[in-house]
């Protein structure tokens, strides 16, 4: 005990730590409470480890002469903001993860103008009264799309539920049972279903569903029948599953709306493009849907929202509907949307300046070209402490897109004899500009399909701090 006494004495006061000329500087920029309150826990943390474990003298001496350091780096831990930018070497291009599909450049610009200044959010500048803000993507999408009216919600899920709370609470909606997915995060379609107040019945069985499922469901208390396109699986085999025009031609022969949740929300056709085929939202107009929905921020490459298009009787319901107001965007997507729904006005123009498109459809040779430069800057930088080797890679679309797409890309796998892949997989993952890749059999993968050429520079300075800090 004398001996943990001895210890304890060692430690310096918080007095003492706060006349070091480096938080004397810190104090100018941070509150003095956050640098009090992170000397004050890290020294708790010493004498917890002078408590609970047998040390050394010299050892708590080390600590003692690096607790400025690990101090400061405490105190800039807690004023830096949490939501941060991270370096995607993942090769997934919609990452659920890392925030879905990027926002174009070209689009920011108008984001920034305005939210940065008052705008005509729910103005009308011709009357000079109030207005609607969903009609500045309204006029938009059904250009677009080709469909009679529009509305704008703050996701998917809540587009879905709207849809289902307008034309059929408390009555039925059909679907087939191999169309009941789970959209992410747990939520299911069943259970959005039950949140809109719709009674869900299913049909066929989950590999097989036959029109007649459809005609046999249908009552007196059917609200309407449903497909839900499953963009995040495929079932393969001994399967079938019904049309689109099928399900029209009896919802027309029965008077009864019929539903399309498209989820990815494709507005250009990407087999053209050498990827599989995704229906697209014009096709599904054009066979007849009464009600389509779509998510923003997947394949269209927007930002997060949920797309409700189709015939203006049953739209025009749903603006009525006070639920509308609870899952309503605010100008920010608003503004980001319609400037990204602008670049839909020309094929070859979104292809090129939509981040998602752009990478999913990015020549192989482009790929290989910024994983070459990589590959050889590390080498010229960390050459003796890392093996570098660029590599065959498969990208994802990712975002529960085109499931059983792989795209193939080039990669750069990197593999140190001082350290395990998975501790330069964490040490990246502590940066300020934290780099997310792959380890796979102890080597880590970078794929350059969604690393940015300005990036490139990052990953070899953070590659270098790391093994010299090492």
């Amino acid at each position: 005990m004398k001996d943990k006494k001895e210890l304890f004495m060692k430690l310096p006061k918080v007095d003492h730590i706060l006349s070091n000329s480096k938080f004397n500087d810190l104090m100018e920029r941070v509150p003095r409470d956050i640098v009090v309150e992170s000397i004050r826990e890290e020294l708790e943390n010493l004498r917890n480890l002078i408590k609970n474990s047998d040390i050394e003298i010299d050892f708590l001496d080390k600590k003692i002469q690096n607790i400025t350091d690990i101090i400061e780096k405490r105190i800039k831990e807690k004023i830096s903001l949490k939501f941060k930018r991270v370096i995607n070497g993942t090769g997934v291009v919609i990452h659920t993860n890392l925030g879905r599909s990027l926002i174009s450049e070209d689009v920011m610009e108008n984001i920034y103008e305005l939210v940065t200044n008052y705008s005509n959010l729910e103005f009308d500048l011709e009357l000079g009264k109030r207005g609607s803000r969903y009609s500045h993507v309204e006029e938009i999408l059904t250009r677009i799309t080709g469909a009679e009216s529009a509305l704008v919600v703050n996701n998917n899920a809540a587009a879905v539920m709207l849809v289902l709370s307008s034309l059929a609470k408390e009555k039925e909606v059909v679907v087939s049972r191999g169309e009941l997915v789970e959209i992410g995060g747990s939520f299911r379609v069943p259970d959005v279903m039950e949140q809109s107040g719709a009674k869900l019945v299913d049909v066929g069985t989950t590999n097989k569903t036959h029109i007649s499922d459809y005609e046999q469901a249908i009552s007196e208390e059917t609200a309407a029948l449903m497909k839900v396109h499953t963009s995040n699986y495929r079932i393969l085999g001994f399967t079938e599953s019904v049309s689109l025009d099928e399900i029209v031609k009896l919802g027309r022969n029965n008077n009864i709306p019929v539903i399309e949740d498209l989820g990815s929300g494709v507005l250009i056709d990407l087999s053209k493009y050498g990827l599989e085929y995704e229906p697209t939202v014009q096709d599904s107009i054009k066979a007849g849907a009464d009600i389509v929905t779509f998510s923003g921020d997947k394949l269209l490459g927007g930002p997060q929202a949920g797309i409700i298009v189709g015939n203006k009787k049953y739209i025009d319901i749903m603006k009525k509907n006070p639920l509308t107001r609870a899952v309503r965007v605010d100008k920010f997507t608003l503004s980001s949307l319609e400037a990204t729904l602008r670049l839909y006005l020309d094929e070859e123009e979104a292809m090129e300046k939509i981040p998602t498109l752009k990478m999913i459809t990015m020549p192989i040779h482009e790929i290989e070209r910024k994983a070459v430069k990589l590959s050889n800057t590390l080498k010229e930088r960390v050459e003796e402490n890392l093996q570098v080797e660029v590599v065959d890679v498969f990208s994802q679309v990712g975002g529960g897109s085109m499931p059983l797409e792989e795209l193939p890309s080039k990669g750069v796998v990197i593999y140190s004899k001082m350290l395990k892949a998975s501790s330069i997989e964490r040490k990246l993952r502590e940066q300020d500009i934290p780099i997310v890749a792959r380890v796979y059999k102890e080597k880590l993968y970078l794929d350059l399909r969604t690393v940015k050429d300005d990036e490139i520079e990052i990953i070899c300075k953070t590659f270098k701090r790391i093994i010299d800090n090492t």
